[in-house]
This record gives C-alpha cells, sequence and structure tokens, in this order.
C-alpha cells in the first residue's frame, strides 16, 4: 500500500506501474483509494479506480492451454490498454479514441478487443479480491464496442454516424435519448447479478425517466 501523494494523480500513476499494491489495507483496514477518497484527493481515486497493468491485458496476447492463437493480436494491446486505462468514460470519448487508431477501427479487431474485454470482466467478478468497478467498466467498454462494429457494418457513415447519434439532443430540450438509452442498456446487460454495484445503479437509475 502507499499514501497518495497530496493531489498528484501522476506520481500515483507511477507508483501503480511501479508495482504498489492497490488492495492491501493500512492499520484501519483502509485501502489507498479509501485514504485518498478520505481526505478528498478524488484526482488519485480516480487513478487507482481505473489503473490496470499492461501485463494483465499482454496475458491474452499469448497462447493459452489448447490454443494455437492469442485472443488478442499483440498490435491491439497497446491501443487497448489506452482505452482501458482512461478516466474519461464519456462513451463519445471512447468512440473516438477506437476512431483515431486505424488498428481498432475494424470489426474483426473489435470483436477481439470486446471478447478480451469479456474475459476480464469475468475474471474481476470471480477472482478472490472481487473487483466489481473495473468489471463494470470493461463491460461498458465492451458494449461500446459491439455498438461500434453495428455502425461499421450497417452505416455508411460508419463510426461518424455513432458519435452523432451520441450527441444528438431531443428536439424540446436536447437531452441525448441515444446516449442515455445506451449506457442504461450496458447497464441492463451486466451478467453478474448479484453484484452490489450493479443493484446501487440499477435503483438509482430506475425511478429516473429518460
Amino acid at each position: 500500500i502507499f499514501p497518495p501523494n497530496p493531489g498528484n494523480k501522476e506520481i500515483t500513476w507511477m507508483m501503480l506501474e511501479a508495482g504498489a499494491e492497490t488492495d492491501v489495507v493500512n492499520s484501519v483496514g483502509r485501502t489507498a483509494a479509501q485514504m485518498a477518497a478520505f481526505v478528498g484527493q478524488h484526482d488519485c481515486v480516480t487513478v487507482i479506480n481505473n489503473f490496470f497493468p499492461r501485463e494483465r491485458l499482454d496475458y491474452y496476447t499469448k497462447p493459452q492451454g489448447l490454443d494455437k492463437e492469442p485472443k488478442l493480436p499483440v498490435k491491439l494491446a497497446g491501443p487497448l490498454h489506452k482505452i482501458i486505462t482512461t478516466t474519461n468514460m464519456h462513451p463519445v470519448k471512447i468512440v473516438l479514441l477506437v476512431k483515431e487508431n486505424p488498428l481498432l477501427a475494424e470489426v474483426e479487431a473489435l470483436q477481439r478487443c470486446y471478447r478480451v474485454l469479456d474475459l476480464i470482466c469475468e475474471k474481476c467478478m470471480k477472482q478472490k479480491d472481487m473487483n466489481e468497478v473495473l468489471a463494470m467498466k470493461m463491460h461498458y467498454i465492451s458494449c461500446i464496442f459491439q455498438k461500434c462494429i453495428t455502425f461499421l457494418k450497417e452505416r455508411e457513415d460508419k463510426l461518424d454516424g455513432f458519435i452523432k447519434s451520441l450527441l444528438k439532443g431531443r428536439d424540446k430540450d436536447g437531452f441525448p435519448v441515444y446516449q442515455e438509452k445506451l449506457i442504461r442498456e450496458s447497464i441492463r446487460k451486466f451478467p453478474y447479478c448479484e453484484a452490489t454495484l450493479l443493484q446501487q445503479l440499477v435503483r438509482s437509475i430506475a425511478p429516473v425517466e429518460i
């Protein structure tokens, strides 16, 4: 465990990359993220909660068990890791990160990536120290990738069409209905119904009309 440097998310990131443990607790039973939240260092909390070591992704770039091929081509590991570790979860931001990388912005590449994200999500939920936040994030990005595939296959304007759909506001008040429905759909499709985080999200969102 490490004490988060006062408000310095860059140093927090460097410490994580150097191998600092995030799930160890201190003498009062708090993790680094909980301590950072307690003292109001929310940028540090965001960095800790969004950290995903590159080697955990690189695992999928090597054939496992009876597989002859890896689940993730090596060339996709870097671009995918950039998206996994982003702290800006806005769907338009994620689609723009896909769009800016020609290696990612293809149907087959996105299919490989979303399947790996689903495997990571499953691992996050089934490991001893369950990580619901990371599992939900992986699932959410997977859902956006799957929607990217639909637009790449079916729309002439491809990912630009997806971005326009996400940004388009309804006539009466400009509210982005498509974006709201996408986010709600991704929450509804989260496969682990027993997750506390899922239940909290559903309780918060269900009573709110679009």
